[in-house]
């Protein structure tokens, strides 16, 4: 009887679990990535638990996650390329297909010697970018693993670095600002040639003579929603612990934005001298900083 309940509890738990479609797990680069491009330029390493990417003046390197995502929180140790990375991209985004796609991008532009990284994020909703917030890094990401997050639920995405909040993105279709819940999205991590605009704009072009070009991965996790055909089963994933920022995160995120953001499309004036998109307007900004937490 004992082993009749046993197994009965089993069966439960694993309907429970199909039935939510989620995972959780710590992630292994041989099971849960295809390679998107680069051939062996992208090196799987330590039996799936740690991974590089290369790039040489033949191709970069890239892989995708064979399962899409609709919703969780998905978290990557990354090093970035060291010394003179002016001209490379790495990045680290969740985006859908088509053209009118969603996408959450982690950008690292790379730099000359000495200058540090821009980190660019953005927001494609339905097809619709432009929402670019960049910031300096307070610390050389290139001399260890720093873990770079995106928590992504139907009230809003969180952008964190080392587990501090550095963007927050609230959903506010309701007066019509598009926002990612529809579509499923695989997650990326790429290393590529963007010297066209990279660095100061595309004035400082990639140094060949300092190729291969490397970033190192590892520590990949993911606690996400794998949705169900026809289905609306990932909606409510995660919503008791949606609730937020609490008031240290707050004020981290506040310290964040007081000192390290370089560039902000909400402050860009010349690009929208017809007036801020809505989102930008002053009491809608204050609102993504403040409300809901």
């Amino acid at each position: 009887m004992a082993s009749l309940y046993v197994n009965n509890c089993v069966f439960l738990l694993l309907c429970l679990c199909l039935a939510f479609s989620t995972i959780a797990y710590g992630g292994d680069f041989n099971t849960d990535f295809d390679i998107l491009f680069g051939d062996k330029r992208a090196n799987i390493e330590d039996g799936g638990m740690s991974m590089t990417l290369a790039m040489d003046k033949y191709s970069g390197s890239g892989i995708a996650s064979k399962n899409e995502y609709l919703f969780g929180r998905f978290d990557m140790q990354i090093k970035l390329v060291p010394e003179n990375s002016a001209g490379t991209v790495t990045a680290y985004y969740l985006s859908s297909l088509g053209p009118n796609h969603d996408e959450v991008d982690l950008e690292f532009l790379g730099n000359l010697s000495g200058d540090p990284y821009i980190l660019s994020t953005n927001l494609y909703a339905n097809g619709n970018g432009g929402h670019e917030v960049q910031f300096y890094l307070w610390f050389d990401p290139t001399q260890d693993f720093h873990t770079y997050s995106i928590d992504w639920n139907p009230q809003r995405i969180i952008i964190l670095v080392d587990d501090i909040p550095i963007r927050v993105m609230h959903n506010r279709q309701s007066i019509g600002v598009a926002f990612p819940t529809r579509q499923p999205m695989k997650l990326y991590t790429t290393l590529w040639n963007g010297d066209s605009w990279a660095t100061r704009g595309g004035q400082v072009k990639i140094d060949w003579s300092k190729a291969p070009f490397i970033a190192s991965f590892r520590n990949f996790n993911a606690n996400a929603c794998i949705p169900l055909p026809n289905s609306s089963n990932c909606l409510d994933f995660n919503s008791g612990k949606n609730k937020g920022l609490n008031a240290e995160k707050r004020k981290k995120l506040k310290e964040i934005h007081a000192k390290w953001v370089v560039y902000d499309y909400c402050r860009d004036f010349r690009r929208y001298a017809r007036g801020l998109p809505y989102e930008c307007r002053k009491n809608n900004r204050l609102l993504a900083i403040e409300d809901e937490y």
